[in-house]
């Protein structure tokens, strides 16, 4: 299949270039405010439209700034510490996960003291939005060509601009997929058939642990990173402890309520 080759940038005005990456990110923080207000309406939680957005808006900050910082530290230091001026560059892409992960549960911790919160009753809720920014985010990286898939002969294997001449796996598709709409459809229905405060936010840790550990195997590993220990990944590493301490939570918080 022929890659689309979208322009990354889908409004020029003047010296303004505004990308769909980060379109992407806006419509996932616009669509978990919404997410978050009907949970929070559910729950009987008091919390107004403007405590919600102001939680948005805290866990957006915490969300950029882990996710950037979280791909320096684990995939690429030796660049940025070369090039020190793309350390704010996040319109290039370049987020981590698991730092945005890392970033979202400090912000949310910040936010839910100083509103005198229970942290997993609000935590549930704001995990359960989380897989429509991970669903438009993967979608945002497939427009920008970036994080391409291994190089593979089936029929719908693409070639991207930055991979070279082989067809490769649409590998952002493949977690665009997995990470969004079907993690956000299994996560909706643990919110709906368990009443145990925090086994959503475990099951989301995981769910997403496993798969993005399975995804990996049809991800082109990281240039400057390759393979690991055991022929890992990166993303593998980081996401093994994901789904065994996930997994572990989830069924404690299961039976211990």
């Amino acid at each position: 299949m022929t890659f689309p080759n979208i322009d990354p940038v889908f409004l020029r005005l003047g010296p303004l270039e505004f990308r769909w990456y980060g379109l992407m990110y806006i419509i996932g923080f616009i669509s978990a405010y919404f997410i978050i207000l009907s949970g929070v309406r559910r729950k009987g939680l008091s919390l107004t439209k403007d405590d919600v957005a102001d939680l948005i808006f805290t866990v957006a900050v915490g969300v950029i700034l882990g996710g950037r910082f979280g791909y320096i530290l684990f995939y690429n230091l030796a660049y940025y510490i070369a090039n020190p001026l793309k350390l704010f560059a996040v319109w290039e892409g370049g987020m981590s996960f698991h730092g945005g992960l890392i970033g979202a549960v400090l912000a949310s911790i910040f936010y839910i003291r100083r509103h005198k919160l229970h942290f997993y009753r609000l935590a549930d809720i704001g995990f359960l939005a989380a897989p429509v920014g991970l669903g438009c985010g993967r979608i945002g990286n497939f427009i920008n060509g970036e994080l391409y898939g291994r190089v593979s002969d089936v029929p719908w294997a693409m070639v991207f601009p930055g991979g070279g001449p082989l067809p490769r796996h649409p590998s952002q598709l493949y977690e665009a997929l997995l990470e969004g709409p079907v993690m956000f459809l299994i996560l909706y229905a643990i919110s709906r058939k368990v009443n145990r405060d925090g086994v959503v936010v475990w099951s989301f840790i995981a769910l997403y642990g496993l798969f993005r550990f399975l995804l990996e195997n049809f991800r082109e590993p990281d240039q400057q990173i390759g393979f690991l220990f055991g022929g890992l990944s990166m993303g593998q590493l980081l996401s093994l402890p994901m789904l065994i301490v996930g997994g572990v939570m989830a069924l404690y918080r299961l039976r211990r309520g």
